[in-house]
């Protein structure tokens, strides 16, 4: 099969197929569009507008989780448990997963301060619960030593915390201890890290700096400190 990745370079759903493709040793193109301009081929291919999209030769799929079910039913080797139960498990934690994607657009969203702190105290809601459950796992990934479809999830959710940690001295692992180390072991995968092109670090920078939310200002402010350290 011919098949090509419509992508964004920020889209963290995106990122999920593409790990999962690279999991699998499929090869595949990856092309990118512009969100701001969506071109008419683009829009004829995405109903919804968004990527990622996968062409499976001419045909169009939208939505990640179809086009990762799509990837993991046809290419082998399999990444979803075997077990019809265990399997839903994972299902339902993949969609945690998006849960933590909407609450971490609303952590970079968020107008004012207060908006701010609360949308932090949220994600580390979620991370709490996320470390309640591995605490009950082998590790070093979601499903013990074989990676599965949950950790093509949250290798894009954890990368947005090396841009917050170092922007904003936020430190939202410090009581999840099995988390940051899961997050860690997912940040050294191949896969997930071929996920981005190798400038995607400063081009999440410099997507958050323009938000004109309460996090860019508090990262202009971090910025205005540190230039003020180095010229004492």
């Amino acid at each position: 099969m011919n098949l090509t990745l419509i992508s964004h370079p920020l889209c963290p759903y995106v990122q999920r197929a593409a790990i999962l493709l690279a999991e699998k040793g499929v090869p595949f193109e990856r092309r990118d569009v512009d969100l701001a301009h969506k071109p008419d081929w683009f829009l004829a291919l995405s109903p919804l507008g968004k990527t990622p999209v996968l062409l499976v030769g001419d045909m169009p799929l939208f939505e990640s989780a179809v086009i990762c079910e799509y990837l993991d039913e046809t290419q082998p080797p399999p990444l979803h448990p075997a077990d019809p139960l265990e399997r839903a498990q994972h299902r339902a934690w993949m969609e945690f997963g998006s849960a933590v994607l909407n609450d971490i657009a609303r952590y970079y969203g968020a107008a004012d301060d207060a908006a701010l702190d609360a949308a932090g105290a949220a994600l580390q809601a979620r991370l709490a619960q996320l470390e309640r459950l591995l605490h009950t796992r082998p590790g070093p990934y979601f499903a013990g030593q074989r990676i599965s479809l949950v950790d093509a999830v949250f290798g894009p959710v954890f990368r947005y915390f090396d841009v917050f940690e170092r922007v904003a001295d936020a430190r939202f692992f410090d009581a999840a201890p099995r988390v940051r180390a899961w997050r860690s072991v997912l940040s050294q995968r191949a896969s997930v890290r071929a996920a981005v092109a190798h400038d995607h670090p400063q081009r999440l920078e410099a997507f958050l700096r323009e938000r004109r939310s309460a996090l860019s200002r508090r990262m202009a402010r971090v910025d205005g400190a540190a230039v003020e350290a180095a010229v004492r």
